[in-house]
């Protein structure tokens, strides 16, 4: 697809979830670069898990700031509050867009479908809307939106990899029919309003800071506290696993190339919307992944050479909402932006390790 290319020098950006594991990576990235960026962060700082850690990255955030060229504005607040949504776009007049506040967790969502409709059904529909009226009276407005969706919405999928050209309407989890909504939405207003508009479907993203619901942080906080952890599906599953610099990057290129507006012959947009799978394309069986985590909790000393792992292991049946396989097809994001995520579970896990040594002080 033909991309309108976007220099992010002297921009006005606005990073929803920036306190979130993956926003706060991104807007990390962005005061690293050397362009004079405003970037707008807001979240709601909720307490699906333990809030100091998101005051913890934004902390950072901060003290990074102090040393860029760049400039970093934050706001408590929610994207389905409609008019603080509208006050900032008003006041920042934003060139690109990054949508990556929502409610995560598949497994929560079979319980608590209220929060996953009200942050990425309603709070995605007010960044929708206000990327249309950005444009009112002549405005410029939003040059390009980047919004998070998820490798959920492959659902039971049985081809593998997963393409983004694959159908993706089984969805198994409220988590995923969300994510599969915000892609109609994104496309709907793309074609209805001329918004260049790229969904990024993120394949089990982990990394130091990162969210303590997934698997590989709950794991290590369970086996410190002497405590077993359930492997699922007896073992027999494979994720797509990627480390968190890779996402970060991805979505950095992706927000300098936005879908090109041109004109059908009907005289109307032809829509100016994207769809990428960012994944290593290499899945890791389950098990493997859980001994080289073991084997990297042992070297960080944040577990002792004779920790008995056996015995702290229990193999379970598949959960609901879960999904045997997860694979990653990103040859499009290599063809259109020359990027593949290339950091294996190795290196990924050690510097999480490293991190959870340092941070609760094991």
């Amino acid at each position: 697809m033909e991309k309108e290319r976007i220099c992010l020098s002297n921009k006005s950006v606005f990073v929803t979830g920036a306190a979130g594991f993956i926003g706060a990576c991104v807007v990390q990235q962005l005061l690293l670069l050397d362009g004079q960026i405003t970037i707008v962060g807001i979240d709601n700082m909720n307490d699906y898990y333990d809030p100091s850690l998101k005051e913890y990255r934004l902390a950072k955030l901060n003290e990074r700031a102090k040393n860029s060229r760049s400039k970093f504005v934050f706001y408590k607040g929610s994207i389905a509050d409609k008019g603080l949504i509208d006050k900032l776009f008003a006041e920042y007049k934003f060139d690109i867009v990054v949508n990556l506040a929502a409610q995560a967790g598949v497994r929560y969502s079979i319980d608590h479908p209220d929060v996953y409709i009200e942050s990425n059904i309603i709070g995605f529909y007010n960044i929708l809307e206000a990327c249309r009226h950005s444009c009112d009276h002549g405005a410029k407005g939003v040059e390009h939106l980047v919004y998070a969706s998820s490798s959920s919405v492959y659902g039971g999928n049985k081809k593998v990899p997963f393409s983004t050209e694959d159908p993706v309407d089984n969805p198994v989890s409220l988590y995923a029919a969300t994510k599969k909504s915000n892609e109609l939405l994104a496309h709907a207003y793309s074609k209805l309003y001329n918004i260049p508009s790229t969904g990024l479907r993120f394949f089990t993203v982990y990394g130091p800071a990162g969210r303590p619901d997934m698997f590989y942080f709950s794991a290590t906080q369970k086996l410190l506290r002497g405590e077993t952890i359930r492997i699922f599906n007896y073992g027999d599953c494979k994720r797509d696993f990627t480390y968190v610099d890779d996402i970060v990057e991805g979505v950095i290129r992706v927000m300098q190339g936005a879908p090109k507006r041109a004109t059908g012959e009907d005289g109307l947009p032809i829509p100016p919307y994207a769809i990428y799978n960012i994944g290593g394309g290499q899945p890791e069986n389950l098990l493997d992944f859980i001994n080289v985590l073991q084997e990297e909790l042992v070297r960080a000393q944040v577990l002792p050479a004779d920790f008995d792992f056996d015995a702290h292991k229990e193999l379970a049946p598949m959960q609901p909402g879960d999904v045997p396989v997860t694979y990653a097809d990103a040859t499009a994001l290599e063809r259109d932006f020359g990027f593949t995520p290339k950091i294996g579970i190795r290196e990924g896990l050690r510097k999480f390790a490293e991190w959870y040594k340092d941070y609760y002080k094991v």
